[in-house]
């Protein structure tokens, strides 16, 4: 597939909603796009720069990498680092780009965890894929029990004041972990504005251990990611398993065994909600997400461009009634 140089929509972000990271002055829009899945190798280029051109054209700002997306790890990256080159260098100044390092990218004992050396050698090497300056986000992707705390805030820390990120973030970190951390990086004043976290409406681990109080009260910026739960909120499962579903791949995120009886009774109740609604089952699993002024932007991923142009239009769905928040925490909970 050939394209010509590409021109983004000037109606771009007349669509598009906006919200500040916390108390920040930055704003993502309310849906971002990850780079998870369908970024890596395996994927086919000329879609990877399709989801892009289509995302960006609906307003979409925020694209979300990590050192390890892939497969093979560093392939997001890569990828992205071309479609950059060939389609977005212009409009370096309207995107926020962000990546993580944390989880396992090399061998030996410093490719992995939280050391200030892993960090910071990682974020170069994240830069070196993706044909960057600097990133506008690094986040710490996971905690690591075996480094000091404060080593690798000390890290992100760094990367900002090196001007090779703009600003810091967490990610997967629980509660008690994440108040320290915050506490930390006041003091060294360190811009930190985003802590990315999963959240869905069958998984609110969020909510019941306070951290999405906590951030509420401490201008911290939340964005989400598994806001579909792998896929188990949308309706592709409701008439089977899809042989190009996740579990009939035998995805590590999602397994037969995730689909139960219980789960597929509570999937059919929360569709025919979406429904009530005019929306498929993915669009209100989206809209939930965003239904407070809790959460800054919920991270989406798409293996097809009209996936995005569907997605987006929750932003014009009305909001929630008390009673459908109310059927819908019944449904999500029945049976558990």
């Amino acid at each position: 597939m050939e394209y010509d140089v590409y021109t983004a929509k000037e109606n771009r972000y007349e669509k598009m909603h906006y919200a500040r990271c916390g108390s920040s002055g930055l704003q993502l829009s309310r849906i971002s796009l990850g780079f998870w899945h369908n970024f890596g190798d395996a994927g086919n280029f000329d879609t990877m720069r399709a989801l892009c051109r289509t995302a960006f054209d609906a307003g979409i700002t925020c694209f979300d990498l990590a050192n390890n997306y892939g497969p093979a790890a560093g392939s997001a990256e890569e990828n992205f680092g071309r479609i950059y080159a060939k389609d977005f260098k212009p409009y370096r100044d309207e995107l926020v780009i962000t990546t993580k390092a944390g989880y396992f990218m090399w061998n030996g004992p410093y490719g992995d965890g939280g050391s200030r050396k892993y960090l910071l050698a990682s974020l170069d090497q994240s830069l070196k894929r993706m044909g960057l300056d600097y990133v506008d986000i690094f986040y710490h992707h996971r905690m690591d029990k075996n480094t000091p705390l404060e080593e690798s805030m000390e890290a992100l820390n760094q990367a900002v004041k090196s001007g090779k990120a703009l600003y810091a973030g967490i990610s997967n970190y629980d509660r008690e972990t994440t108040v320290k951390a915050v506490k930390i990086l006041k003091e060294l004043h360190c811009p930190f504005v985003l802590n990315q976290v999963r959240y869905n409406i069958f998984d609110r681990h969020i909510e019941k251990e306070g951290l999405k109080t906590y951030a509420g009260q401490n201008g911290i910026g939340l964005i989400c990611f598994s806001p579909l739960a792998q896929g188990l909120l949308t309706g592709k499962y409701l008439g089977g398993i899809p042989e190009d579903s996740r579990i009939a791949k035998k995805s590590q995120f999602l397994h037969k065994s995730d689909l139960t009886e219980e789960r597929l009774a509570q999937i059919k109740k929360l569709d025919e909600i979406a429904d009530a609604r005019g929306q498929t089952l993915a669009q209100m699993a989206l809209s939930w997400i965003l239904r407070d002024n809790d959460i800054t932007s919920v991270l989406i991923g798409a293996s097809k461009p009209e996936q995005i142009t569907e997605n987006c239009k929750i932003l014009e769905a009305a909001p929630f009634t008390e009673d459908e928040r109310t059927a819908i925490d019944a449904a999500a909970y029945d049976g558990e």
